[in-house]
């Protein structure tokens, strides 16, 4: 076990991500495979300047997919699922707390709150995205570490209806014992770190704000407004 952080901040997390993206996409080139063109989707808040990041490196747009955890009604903090803005929903029912039943209709409400906190989120950062067309192209999602997995994977259900040729999914950290699970919600699974023992992803960062609405959307728009516009993407 060390105490090091593994990264400096998102920024430096990202571009080291966005480095062995890269490095896939060029052997795919070399090795002949098609290489359709790529769209970075961000997991926001947090998600948004890992993304940026690798979006600026391979110079393609930077987009959303609000994914939230639904929140037990005893301990909102303990995710019991996840849902995404367009209605995704995942449930974790191997989680014991997902059996208990404090109340009729618990599981409803929610999911109800989690749906209109993702869809909020959305509302507020999507006019920093402008439009994209996901068809045939190589969907990347990014976040900025993943613990559980839920909302990474409820939001890689969520792309894979926009008929892309791949999803992947994309993380600075995660646990090594996630990754078979992770796997089966992509095409392909980029992983830089899975340190052992796993405890938060803020433990890998020496720096870790919380990145506010602001922040998101502020870093969202400087990199749409020289992507989205003068591209083939619209």
């Amino acid at each position: 076990m060390t105490n090091i952080p593994l990264f400096a901040n998102r920024t430096q997390a990202g571009e080291q991500l966005a480095q062995a993206i890269d490095a896939i996409l060029n052997q795919q080139i070399a090795d002949q495979v098609t290489n359709p063109l790529q769209i970075v989707y961000a997991l926001p808040r947090g998600g948004v300047p890992v993304a940026a990041a690798v979006a600026r490196l391979l110079n393609c747009p930077l987009m959303i997919e609000v994914a939230k955890k639904i929140g037990h009604p005893e301990n909102p903090e303990l995710a019991i699922g996840a849902v995404t803005a367009s209605g995704n929903v995942l449930w974790d029912e191997h989680n014991v707390f997902f059996r208990r039943t404090p109340k009729s209709g618990w599981r409803e409400e929610a999911l109800d709150t989690a749906i209109s906190q993702a869809k909020s989120l959305e509302a507020q950062l999507s006019p920093a995205c402008g439009q994209v067309k996901t068809e045939g192209a190589t969907l990347i999602l990014v976040d900025d570490g993943i613990a559980t997995g839920m909302t990474i994977a409820v939001a890689a259900t969520s792309l894979k209806a926009l008929s892309p040729a791949e999803v992947w999914l994309c993380s600075p950290v995660a646990p090594l014992e996630l990754l078979p699970w992770l796997d089966e919600w992509g095409d392909r699974l980029v992983i830089l770190s899975t340190p052992k023992p796993f405890f938060s992803v803020s433990n890998f960062y020496a720096e870790f704000h919380q990145v506010d609405t602001k922040e998101a959307f502020e870093c969202l728009l400087q990199h749409n407004q020289d992507i989205i516009n003068s591209q083939k993407y619209i």
